[in-house]
């Protein structure tokens, strides 16, 4: 298993072979982009946050990230996302992964908490076999 954190890019620089496996984490597909410039190898839509508190966090992103944060784990933690959790873990375990985002603000959205939550299941006990 690898030990190696994800990288983390936008949408908009260019692929480079260092990025191993890029994987896009928005629930959208990103505007003006097409995928052969994109080269995403797999898009994880399940693993974004809900409609709903992308909707709520985007009315108020300054006031409301802390809460968006919270509400972002407790849905990595239901099991739609979990599945998804465990196949990004599983391509992290075969090598280089990069998350792919349009985002502009990557440090305040849901990428620092997906990272993190990463980080968390590989370190914690039970590892990555049945992340809750």
């Amino acid at each position: 298993m690898s030990d190696e954190a994800p990288r983390v890019r936008r949408v908009y620089e260019p692929a480079e072979p260092s990025d191993g496996t890029r994987v896009l984490v928005d629930r959208l597909w990103p505007r003006g982009v097409s995928k052969e410039r994109a080269a995403v190898d797999v898009w994880l839509k399940e693993i974004t946050p809900s409609t709903e508190l992308r909707d709520w966090y985007h009315q108020n992103p300054e006031e409301r990230y802390d809460g968006f944060t919270e509400r972002y784990r407790t849905e990595l933690a239901d099991p739609a996302h979990r599945a998804a959790v465990g196949q990004l873990l599983d391509l992290m375990d075969q090598g280089t992964v990069t998350l792919i985002t349009a985002v502009k603000e990557i440090d305040h959205s849901q990428i620092p908490v997906l990272v993190e939550h990463l980080h968390h299941l590989r370190r914690g006990p039970g590892k990555h076999e049945n992340p809750s």
